[in-house]
């Protein structure tokens, strides 16, 4: 099964192209010849809101469920469980009792085991624990006809780029594996791995993929999308059972995602929309994209007016108010004798993803945590209400602009859609 469809101009796909695809992947209620019984999706969270993963998965649901059972998994990774308001806006009316959580303590099954020597290799010799690959139980219920891996093909920070395997292994999967990748990343170097394919993380999930779950009926349903002023524009739709709409869908995002400035930038402001950002786990997405565009002793200003805590779960929050976002090497020095973050090695290597490494400024303009938590975790504090009327984003244009008494700033509305870097320093 292959269907890879794109976009010819800059509006992206009509929803009738989309609908068109994604009947034809289940013509019939059939796949692979057989009738459909029972179908399993999995579709990103809330935070991943502009994948227009949402459409997707609602046009799925209907041309489904007069002719099979149908549940719908949310990747919630780490995250928290989605509600019902959530739902409702990025669903449409699928009823929320379809909608199961995700638990990635509680509800994996571990399915096999990324050796050692593998991760030396791969790693140039930096990492060489092996890794449990778990994954939800649904997913290796045989009950199931077909599992759709519904999601957004963009820069990551972890893997390079997002989606395919990385939905399943991640956004449902275990402990041991969502700790050891992320980990993995973090000491390997994201700025090694951001926008790229093959990196030692998505090798992993290849292996992954290779070894336990070649025999499972997962249907990759890719999307490469945008979102100017909010409005999601999809490119392209991939589907495949194969990593080669995957790559179709990265090659596709590196020309959509991916913006090289022509300069660093000396101060950089982030807008977070609230309802898609509550925390710095979330919200650092605006330090480690535009690390590799912001310039030495630079500033990047975080508009958070929905931020009101650090951590996903009373845990990581935990974690990162007794540690702060201290640099890669701090972090690391203190990996290796700390249980806590031993114990919790996605934590630490958040904790690393969240840090400019003293390279620029961090300021986070918040409302509901106190200027002196967010020092805590080093990090600057500023007023959200005073930094908005200075840098308003009803007013700013995406990209560069200069202020009425000349300064100029760099503005990203939504860091999640992309990838911000310096021509000069990607070239060097």
């Amino acid at each position: 099964m292959e269907i890879f469809l794109e976009s010819k101009n800059d509006n992206g796909l009509s929803v009738e192209e989309i609908k068109v695809a994604v009947a034809k992947s289940i013509e019939g209620g059939m796949y692979n010849g057989k009738k459909l019984n029972k179908v399993l999706i999995v579709p990103p969270d809330f935070t991943r809101f502009h994948s227009n993963s949402g459409l997707i998965t609602n046009i799925y649901y209907h041309l489904l469920k007069d002719i099979c059972e149908v549940d719908i998994l949310p990747a919630l990774g780490t995250h928290f469980p989605m509600t019902k308001e959530e739902c409702e806006k990025m669903f449409g009316d699928i009823p929320f009792e379809k909608f199961i959580v995700h638990n990635w303590k509680t509800d994996v099954t571990k399915i096999g085991e990324v050796p050692g020597s593998y991760l030396q290799e791969i790693t140039e010799g930096l990492w060489t624990d092996p890794i449990d690959v778990e994954v939800n139980n649904l997913v290796m219920d045989e009950s199931y006809d077909l599992i759709l891996s519904v999601g957004q093909v963009v820069p990551h920070e972890v893997i390079g780029m997002a989606n395919q395997s990385k939905n399943i292994f991640v956004g449902v999967g275990g402990k041991d594996m969502i700790n050891k990748s992320h980990m993995v990343g973090a000491v390997y170097g994201m700025e090694r791995m951001m926008g790229k394919d093959f990196t030692p993380v998505r090798l992993v999930f290849d292996y992954g993929m290779k070894h336990f779950l070649h025999n499972r009926p997962i249907l990759y349903v890719l999307t490469v999308t945008t979102a100017p002023g909010g409005n999601i524009r999809q490119h392209g739709l991939f589907i495949s059972e194969n990593r080669v709409g995957l790559e179709k869908a990265i090659a596709l995002a590196q020309e959509k995602n991916i913006d090289f400035v022509d300069k660093p930038i000396k101060k950089c402001v982030v807008y977070l929309d609230p309802s898609e950002f509550r925390s710095t786990w979330l919200g650092n997405k605006s330090v480690y994209r535009t690390r590799m565009a912001i310039a030495d002793g630079g500033e990047l200003i975080v508009l958070a007016p929905g931020v009101h805590q650090f951590g996903e779960d009373p845990g990581n929050d935990k974690i990162i108010r007794k540690y702060g976002y201290c640099g890669r090497l701090k972090t690391l020095e203190l990996f290796q004798k700390e249980k806590d973050l031993q114990e919790n090695m996605g934590t630490a290597a958040h904790l690393i993803h969240g840090s400019s490494d003293g390279r620029f400024e961090v300021t986070y303009a918040v409302k509901n945590i106190s200027e002196e938590e967010i020092a805590s975790v080093h990090f600057k504090s500023a007023s959200y209400d005073e930094m908005i009327k200075r840098y308003n984003p009803d007013k700013l244009e995406y990209g560069w602009n200069t202020m009425d008494d000349g300064e100029e700033i760099y503005y990203i509305p939504n860091p999640a859609l992309g990838l911000w870097i310096d021509k000069g320093r990607f070239n060097s």
